[in-house]
């Protein structure tokens, strides 16, 4: 697949700021990774011998050192310390921003580039944008879609002759873009020697020196890492010294190393302080077993209250009134006292009563365990469906979360009726605006928290979710490991399934029809035709990318709708990228001129329009374009609600009759189109794939131009590799006992 960058000037973002999200359906990397994976001849030498002088650093910014302050001015200065993001989210007086927007557009225009960039240019590096810019003209390359030679032509604007291309500024400037660009691709961390190999073809003097440099400086962190597997063997055979472990060096930023991190420590903290709930006959035994030794330690105790202080009584006149009668319990802040948790008896009585043998395994295995991972395809949320009745039934404080509102509308019409339709986006559990609320110490009021569409969950955002868990809180991860992962940087589903830490359940209810079938086959390597009397699956062929834009046109405005009564709204392309010869860009073009042509008044929009918001990455919203005034875009969304769009937000807006499959992921259409241009190939994986025949409900069609690339590609290449830390850390940290 072609890559959809758009190398414009400084402020040129190509897609909004994003890069096409070709990447993360399995498109190969482009920058930053050195062909084959490793550095070749005297670079691997070089960069061994960095990697040995950095193994302290690395082993002390695991432990959390205090990092050196950052960048340095070219004359060894330091310059005034870069505003937190939290300084540059708060709101300043207009006067002082407009002044700061004046400055920085000065700065933009006298090295080259646009002025009508110094908003973003402010937004990302603070209000001293300007001075920054002029001590370090690379540092443009940290706002959005700026790319290395644009910085470069930048700092030749500014500096003249002296923007060097050994110059130390841009040394700093560019590891950090490095691992951005590798986050892009869904990596946390990247080898010390990919890092090298990529500065070295962007034309770096001496990159093991600027490396080493980045890492003293405290730019990026370092970290040592154990190999385990295949290839701690492979690099064990080319070693001479078998009593140390082969290790791997690598270098992450700071927000992704924290976060997996955090995420680690989540994990173990929730599993380590859990305690499973006891019969009531149990604890009626060990209560009448220890009153007699209450009633001879009793005197003992009255001696003591005599000499030192009562701590019970003494903590509750500190907590005021109302203390001494539990009032300033986090359960009670929630709303009420928690109720005892179920016993062993309760729980299996629960699964014995659970609709199909998953189900039944499921709410055994979390029963147990306060961490548990399920694994399925569609039909495996009934499974999820029936654990969160169980749970409700048992008087547990159980919530289900979803990716999308079309995932949230699913489960809870598959619970049983008149349950507890608790179920809420993942978005708004987390925000407050759904849910459960918060306790006392702001951690969610939840006994049982199951997350569906938990391969999408990046680093960043489990970390998040991990964080606002109380200890002891059962937690079920549920979701498709065939499916592409996360938008963001990490593989956390992944990770976890291969740390074995945790108890896995796998479902054993098929995904119905041919459609379903279909999909399976892929998961597991192969391309086999179905038996499709309905015209459930259709494959069709095309010579080239008009010729599949054409077809895949022609059946979502008359084919589908005429054939099998499914509506054209209700009907999805799907393509790998943006770009290309039929990519999105082609097919929402096509679509528009044939089911809603119009001059675009509103921005390229007309009313009437089948558009999709992103205002995150990773996160879309369907809906429909109402009207358009001065305050933006009006919109009606797929469920229900209206939104806004403001000028400003306008380039997260796109046509959305033709979607990524990574848009589509979390969601699901009565119809969908798979488009498989020829110059796709490249960029196809089995996951990808899967992730998009399995968005299909009632009918799929392939318009297919791929060739052999798409066989190919289910049968040889699984997924992309990500790296990433959080199975190393996992490993470190908890026994992998399943």
């Amino acid at each position: 697949m072609v890559s959809d960058a758009e190398n414009s000037a400084p402020g040129g973002p190509a897609d909004g700021g994003r890069a096409d999200d070709s990447r993360a359906d399995g498109a190969p990397a482009q920058d930053g990774r050195a062909d084959g994976g490793s550095p070749q001849g005297g670079r691997a030498d070089t960069v061994a011998a960095l990697a040995e002088k950095i193994r302290a650093i690395g082993q002390q910014s695991t432990a959390g050192p205090d990092l050196p302050p950052a960048d340095r001015g070219a004359d060894g200065a330091e310059p005034a310390a870069a505003p937190d993001a939290s300084a540059r989210r708060t709101a300043q007086p207009d006067e002082q921003r407009a002044q700061a927007l004046r400055a920085t557009a000065e700065v933009l225009t006298a090295g080259g580039a646009p002025a009508d960039f110094a908003a973003a240019a402010v937004a990302e590096l603070g209000e001293g944008a300007a001075e920054l810019l002029r001590a370090d003209p690379w540092a443009v390359l940290a706002l959005p879609g700026v790319r290395p030679e644009q910085a470069d032509g930048f700092a030749r604007g500014l500096l003249g002759a002296g923007a060097g291309p050994g110059d130390e500024r841009r040394a700093r400037a560019l590891v950090p873009w490095l691992l951005e660009q590798a986050a892009l691709r869904g990596d946390s961390a990247v080898e010390i020697g990919e890092v090298a190999a990529g500065l070295e073809r962007l034309g770096l003097p001496e990159p093991a020196t600027a490396l080493q440099a980045v890492v003293v400086d405290g730019l990026v962190m370092p970290f040592q890492d154990e190999l385990t597997g295949p290839e701690a063997r492979a690099t064990a055979a080319g070693s001479d010294d078998d009593d140390e472990p082969p290790t791997r060096t690598l270098l992450a930023l700071e927000r992704l190393a924290l976060a997996e991190e955090s995420l680690a420590d989540g994990l173990v903290r929730v599993m380590s302080t859990f305690v499973p709930g006891e019969d009531a006959a149990e604890d009626a035994e060990e209560g009448a077993g220890s009153e007699d030794a209450a009633d001879a330690e009793g005197s003992e105790d009255a001696e003591d209250a005599e000499t030192e202080p009562a701590t019970a009584a003494g903590a509750a006149l500190d907590d005021g009134p109302g203390a001494e009668a539990g009032t300033g319990s986090d359960a009670e802040a929630a709303g009420g006292s928690t109720p005892p948790a179920p016993g062993p008896t309760a729980w299996e009585a629960a699964a014995t009563a659970a609709p199909s043998s998953s189900a039944t395994a499921l709410v055994r295995a979390v029963a147990d365990s306060a961490l548990v991972a399920h694994t399925g395809g569609e039909a495996s949320r009934a499974e999820a469906a029936a654990l969160l009745h169980a749970a409700q039934g048992l008087g547990l404080r159980a919530w289900a979360a979803t990716w999308t509102d079309q995932g949230r509308q699913s489960l809870t019409g598959l619970l049983p009726a008149g349950a507890a339709p608790d179920v809420a986006t993942l978005a708004d559990l987390l925000s407050g605006t759904a849910g459960p609320g918060r306790s006392g110490d702001s951690t969610l009021a939840l006994d049982l928290l199951i997350v569906l569409d938990a391969p999408l969950l990046d680093a960043e955002l489990a970390a998040t979710l991990l964080e606002s868990l109380a200890d002891g809180t059962r937690l079920v991860l549920s979701g498709d490991p065939g499916q592409l992962w996360s938008a963001g940087p990490g593989r956390f589903f992944a990770d976890l399934l291969a740390a074995k830490v945790c108890p896995v359940v796998a479902s054993r209810t098929p995904d119905f029809g041919p459609i379903g079938e279909l999909v399976s086959s892929v998961g597991i390597g192969e391309l086999q035709p179905v038996d499709a009397p309905d015209k459930e699956v259709v494959i069709l062929t095309a010579k080239d990318g008009a010729e599949a834009v054409h077809r895949a046109v022609q059946l979502l405005t008359d084919s589908i709708p005429r054939a099998l009564g499914i509506p054209a709204e209700q009907v999805v392309l799907l393509t790998p990228g943006h770009g290309g010869s039929a990519g999105t860009r082609a097919l929402n073009a096509a679509a528009k001129a044939r089911l809603n042509p119009g001059p675009g008044r509103f921005g390229g929009f007309d009313p009437g329009d089948r558009v999709v918001h992103s205002p995150a990455p990773g996160v879309i919203r369907p809906g429909r374009v109402l009207d358009g005034d001065a305050t933006g875009l009006h919109l009606e969304l797929s469920d229900g609600t209206r939104s806004t769009v403001a000028p400003a937000e306008a380039a997260k807006l796109r046509h959305g009759w033709a979607l990524t499959v990574h848009q589509a992921v979390g969601r699901r259409w009565p119809g969908a189109v798979v488009v498989l241009p020829d110059d796709a190939g490249a960029g196809l994986t089995r996951q990808w794939v899967y992730t998009a025949f399995g968005r299909a409900e009632r009918h799929l069609s392939v318009v297919h131009a791929a060739g052999p690339a798409l066989p190919q590609a289910v049968a040889e290449r699984p997924a992309r590799p990500r790296t990433t830390r959080l199975r190393t850390i996992l490993a470190e940290n908890a026994e992998p006992a399943y």
